[in-house]
């Protein structure tokens, strides 16, 4: 590969690729990730761009939304802390423009000054999130039938929202399903327009890369090679980039039960900390992996429909596609296409996931998957390269 093709905007997901790294970045991993000034913080004209369009926001409240994002998430853990065994969950309330966090009901006055001394709002619940996240997993163990499309705990709701296709609300695998659902914990149900589907896609040309005559997308530079969806190849498969070459081999992957791999990289292809903006917005380069809130924006990067934006819509969600439930997924309001599935899911500067699948498209929009970056790293001992 020649790197003057890095100048080309056509690289499209081939983000990461060999492994050379350049002078004087500090690598995050999962467990540990990175922060830079202020000003290396500050959002690209590209992003704040992004944001005005998807968001409907004017440029102060775009600048303005994603400085309260950050001060969210550097809050939600200190904030976890403090509710210790009443704590009911958190999210980003994009209205107040701050962290709430709720705690159950018999938590002590102590407990909630402490909470409410972080900064953050503080919402009084009847469950804790150690309760909805055992009935979620009690959940788990219920085979779901098609009609089921998917299951998350919604700390605002403070209950455990099922999603149901509307055509199969009436089916009696979806009742005898959320019959025994109801009886794990406090289930809310929800209706959904269509059922989740992965979005790999046959080989149809444009920047991808491939395996046998699957085209995704490259999730995150990692030292060695890159982060991907699972479903896109199997351990041991090739990969070819753009140009037909050679670019590495899938060394881990799984799905279903999680969709995740990793493909080492060489044959003069490297590796880069950067998000392809596909001229909506600049190249983004990718600083750390800290988690974003529920409620936090997020925007996407693949190689069908390039970049768009959302919101975090839920976390820990199991997923029932076709093929198998996938769990502890994000789901968000972002579009994605067949094709997009590995790309880049980034909040700011900070890597989240890879895309998994959905419903819908972003013709009439609809909500993606995607499985949390810092996951995958934990599982397969990867070091993301950051700037």
């Amino acid at each position: 590969m020649r790197r003057s093709r890095l100048r080309h905007l056509g690289l499209a997901t081939l983000l990461v690729l060999g492994g050379l790294t350049a002078t004087g970045t500090l690598p995050a991993s999962a467990a540990g990730t990175t922060t830079g000034s202020a000003d290396e913080q500050a959002a690209s004209a590209g992003l704040l761009d992004a944001m005005q369009r998807d968001f409907g926001l004017t440029r102060a409240e775009a600048e303005d939304r994603l400085a309260a994002e950050r001060r969210a998430t550097d809050l939600a853990p200190t904030a976890r802390r403090a509710a210790g065994d009443a704590f009911g969950g958190s999210w980003f309330d994009a209205r107040r423009a701050r962290l709430t966090v709720a705690v159950t009901s018999d938590a002590s006055p102590t407990t909630v000054r402490a909470v409410a001394a972080t900064g953050a709002r503080v919402r009084t619940v009847e469950h804790s999130a150690r309760q909805l996240d055992a009935a979620k997993n009690r959940i788990d163990r219920i085979d779901a039938p098609a009609g089921v499309s998917s299951w998350h705990v919604d700390p605002a709701a403070n209950s455990v929202i099922v999603d149901v296709v509307r055509s199969e609300r009436g089916d009696n695998d979806v009742r005898r399903f959320l019959e025994r659902a109801r009886e794990a914990g406090p289930v809310t149900v929800r209706t959904v327009t269509s059922a989740p589907s992965t979005f790999a896609a046959g080989t149809v040309g444009g920047d991808p890369y491939y395996t046998g005559n699957v085209r995704c997308s490259i999730g995150f530079s990692v030292h060695g090679g890159f982060v991907t969806a699972g479903h896109c190849g199997g351990a041991g498969a090739a990969v070819r980039g753009w140009d037909g070459s050679h670019v590495g081999t899938f060394q881990g992957s799984s799905f279903p039960g999680n969709d995740y791999a990793w493909v080492s990289v060489g044959s003069g292809w490297w590796t880069v900390p950067v998000v392809l903006g596909w001229g909506t917005v600049s190249d983004q380069l990718v600083r750390g992996s800290n988690e974003a809130p529920v409620g936090a924006s997020i925007c996407r990067s693949g190689s069908t429909t390039h970049w768009h934006c959302g919101t975090v819509l839920a976390k820990n969600e199991t997923v029932n596609y076709s093929q198998g439930a996938v769990h502890q997924m994000t789901k968000t309001s972002v579009c994605a296409e067949g094709g997009d599935s590995g790309g880049s899911f980034i909040s700011g500067d900070q890597a989240q996931g890879v895309t998994s699948g959905g419903w819908g498209n972003c013709a009439s929009g609809g909500e993606t998957w995607f499985q949390p970056v810092n996951e995958i790293l934990n599982r397969y001992g990867l070091t993301l390269h950051t700037a």
